[in-house]
């Protein structure tokens, strides 16, 4: 059975606390949401508009970081005419832009803009037994595309969640976020990390928000 997380709390991802195992071999990190509704429901809300639900476009990324707790190699940069940077290619961030990584070892399946439907929103794929070395642990964040220019933040973003799923479909961990008043004005998420230790990954879940909506100001806290 799947552990649900709290906020702060690492598990081993290899095997839980009655000693089954689970395959490492390729494991699903799954995300989703539901964004709330503007405006009520009932006569009122249909009269007036309300209860549509807002097009959010939250974006799934992950940080491979070495030793140091560093991306070595954010990778190569594309710039536009006028020389500003818009996006790492070929590195060790996975996202919307770069969406596997050169090992092969850890991918985004493909980009969500809305959150409908049930399941997994977005998923990252990663054969962490496979993983070389250099790489000790992943972040995974999720950040709200153009959030500051649409005034979307996380506390209007419900039922937020991330799990990891083994090779056989197995849920191992699940970390649930609900948005409130604390997420006002909060535009990314760091929502969890995987690292090694003692000859295994174990998985912690963190929930720290920032109000930034761009992945490349978390960035520099793992920059050289």
């Amino acid at each position: 059975m799947a552990i649900n997380l709290v906020k702060g709390q690492t598990i081993d991802l290899r095997k839980n606390d009655k000693g089954e195992s689970y395959d490492l071999s390729s494991v699903t990190i799954g995300l989703g949401w539901d964004v709330r509704k503007k405006g009520g429901g009932g006569l009122l809300g249909r009269l007036f508009g309300g209860g549509e639900e807002e097009e959010y476009d939250l974006d799934a990324v992950a940080f491979l970081l070495d030793s140091n707790d560093k991306v070595a190699n954010p990778g190569r940069t594309a710039q536009t005419s006028d020389g500003r940077n818009i996006g790492w290619y070929e590195g060790d961030i996975v996202y919307f832009n770069s969406m596997k990584h050169p090992s092969g070892n850890i991918w985004l399946t493909g980009d969500n803009r809305t959150g409908a439907g049930e399941g997994d929103d977005e998923q990252i794929i990663v054969k962490l037994d496979a993983l070389d070395q250099r790489y000790q642990k992943i972040v995974f964040l999720v950040c709200i595309y153009h959030g500051r220019q649409n005034n979307q933040h996380f506390s209007m973003v419900e039922n937020a969640f991330i799990r990891a799923v083994d090779n056989k479909g197995r849920e191992i961990a699940k970390f649930s976020l609900s948005g409130d008043a604390s997420y006002g004005n909060m535009c990314s998420l760091v929502f969890s990390e995987v690292y090694r230790k003692d000859g295994t990954w174990k998985f912690r879940a963190i929930g720290d928000p920032y109000p930034t909506d761009s992945f490349v100001e978390i960035l520099k806290k793992y920059s050289y």
